[in-house]
């Protein structure tokens, strides 16, 4: 017959009863792995290591167990692998955080935590990492899990001066039914490569976004709401994927999503803005985001008015009314940085929210992939572009190259045109075609073939951007980039930019991204001069001595 399983150890810190622990560091240091410790009401001034253990601290039953921290210069809890388990606990940390572990299977739940400098909860390695009906307050990041997976349930973050929660480096945890409020930054961090799924939560009164994904992470984000944000409501930076589903957004900057170009997240339809949803919503969420993108006052009037065209060519033929013919293809004509192909890709997501294309995938092209070796090969790759486009847009960057009269050689340019003048008929409602270049050239190139200029609905003119508009486009990149840029910069970017802006080769945005790198290298060089490790918000600032170093004066 088997023998019964041992029963759990347990010990008892009451240093008001004989044959107790008087404290919780002696009834740890002689509890047998598996322990669990229980502690008797009462306020412990003490801190803790543990390394490879595998105990549990819990409050007696109804007791008001604090773990106090304040005095010291080390987190209340520092823990490194084995598994730990805290039950029913206050928890107030000093300037160091209150609850740490590296590589351990973590467990907190009925918990109240406190801290003033780091994070309430941070959480690194293999994990997993539980965190249950605990509510964290008064931190720097409410909690912070790196490299682990787990879950957070009915967790609540509060008035903390830096990020509610912070999800990264691969980190694929499930937070479901939590509530992120009262946030210096943002509500909730995903970063490099995490893959949070987040579920049933609530971020309100944020200072900058309400949810922020960066560096190729990919959320999926359900039927949680966000609200009262100072930034836009989500935000997803480039190379991010993930999902937003049935999630409602409202009263925050604009956009309320704002998705990076070179973002692939999905915006499903049942996701509504500022409380609304239902049909339509995924439409008003992209335009949204046009409306967000910096200047361009003309070209978002111009996309709408094309928006708003098919749109109710749409309900005409629902209705069963007459409609007329349409051309989805446009030039884009403007210098170089002013957005263009920002806003190709824009049109194409909206053209197939509005079910006119397909897929509204976006190819960008020039010359060199259009254009063959001898007479003949040059309609083949032409026609193999075409076709590989189909379904989405095709954009064409600096296609006057194209042309004779822009002096581009030879007549296998002229080829690439001619193809694409009878592709462009033959496959009207399958694909959209966008070129782009220089105003004046733009014109010579509509000029190359006697049906060319028809094939395009409208010309949309890229005006460059003001001063105060590069600014603001510098300042989204640094935020994105993780940066906080020095307000007594803003003066001297602005003055640089307006010096510069009528010149030749000025690149508008791509100038203002130029500018950012070489800020970001002369921090660097900056940082390395001091002796010493920085700290975060040092890594953090750009200072104007940094754009100073790059644009000089």
């Amino acid at each position: 017959m088997a023998s019964a399983p041992a029963a759990l150890r347990t010990v008892l810190v009451d240093p008001g009863r004989h044959g107790a622990y008087p404290t919780i560091g002696e009834a740890l240091v002689d509890a047998a792995e598996g322990t669990c410790v229980t502690i008797a009401a009462g306020t412990y001034a003490e801190t803790f290591e543990l390394v490879g253990r595998r105990l549990t601290l819990c409050a007696a039953d109804g007791a008001e167990v604090v773990l106090d921290g304040t005095g010291g210069d080390s987190p209340v809890l520092l823990s490194r692998g084995g598994a730990v388990e805290l039950r029913g606990l206050t928890v107030r940390a000093g300037d160091a955080g209150a609850i740490q572990s590296e590589g351990t299977e973590l467990t907190v739940s009925g918990c109240t935590v406190h801290a003033r400098i780091g994070a309430g909860i941070c959480a690194r390695g293999t994990g997993p990492v539980t965190v249950r009906d605990t509510t964290i307050s008064g931190a720097e990041h409410g909690i912070v899990l790196e490299s682990t997976s787990g879950l957070l349930e009915n967790v609540v973050v509060d008035n903390v001066s830096g990020d509610g929660m912070i999800i990264g480096l691969g980190a694929d945890p499930t937070l479901r039914s939590c509530t992120v409020s009262g946030c210096g930054n943002r509500g909730l961090y995903v970063y490099q490569h995490a893959r949070p799924a987040v579920e049933g939560c609530r971020i309100t009164r944020t200072g900058q976004a309400g949810i922020a994904v960066a560096h190729r992470s990919a959320p999926a984000l359900r039927h949680s709401t966000v609200r009262d944000a100072l930034g836009v409501g989500i935000e997803f930076g480039a190379g991010c994927g993930g999902s937003v589903q049935a999630c409602e957004v409202g009263n925050t900057a604009e956009p309320a999503i704002l998705l990076d170009p070179e973002a692939t997240t999905r915006v499903l339809a049942d996701t509504g803005l500022a409380g609304g949803g239902g049909e339509g919503g995924t439409l008003d969420a992209l335009l949204a985001e046009l409306d967000g993108m910096v200047g361009l006052p003309g070209v978002k009037d111009s996309v709408r008015a094309l928006v708003d065209e098919i749109q109710v060519n749409t309900w005409r033929r629902r209705a069963g009314l007459s409609t007329g013919a349409v051309s989805h293809h446009l030039v884009f004509a403007g210098a170089p940085g002013t957005g263009k192909t920002t806003i190709a890709r824009a049109y194409g997501r909206l053209l197939r929210e509005l079910g006119v294309l397909p897929r509204g995938e976006f190819r960008e092209v020039s010359r060199r992939d259009l254009v063959g070796q001898y007479i003949g090969h040059t309609a083949e790759k032409t026609a193999g572009v075409f076709e590989e486009a189909m379904g989405g847009v095709l954009f064409i960057d600096e296609a006057y190259a194209l042309s004779r009269l822009a002096g581009a050689g030879g007549d296998f340019g002229q080829e690439a045109i001619d193809t694409l003048v009878k592709l462009m008929e033959d496959h009207r409602d399958e694909v959209a075609v966008i070129v782009a270049g220089y105003t004046a050239e733009m014109i010579d190139f509509l000029a190359a073939n006697p049906g060319l200029a028809s094939r395009f609905s409208k010309t949309i003119e890229f005006e460059n951007y003001t001063p105060d508009e590069l600014v603001s486009i510098m300042v989204r990149m640094i935020g994105a980039g993780d940066y906080e840029l020095d307000t007594a910069s803003l003066p001297v970017l602005a003055e640089h930019f307006a010096r510069h802006r009528e010149d030749a080769d000025f690149g508008n945005a791509r100038d203002a991204r130029r500018l950012f790198e070489g800020m970001r290298k002369a921090q660097s060089q900056r940082l390395r001069r001091l002796g010493r490790v920085p700290e975060p918000a040092e890594l953090r600032a750009l200072r104007v001595e940094d754009a100073r170093a790059v644009i000089g004066g």
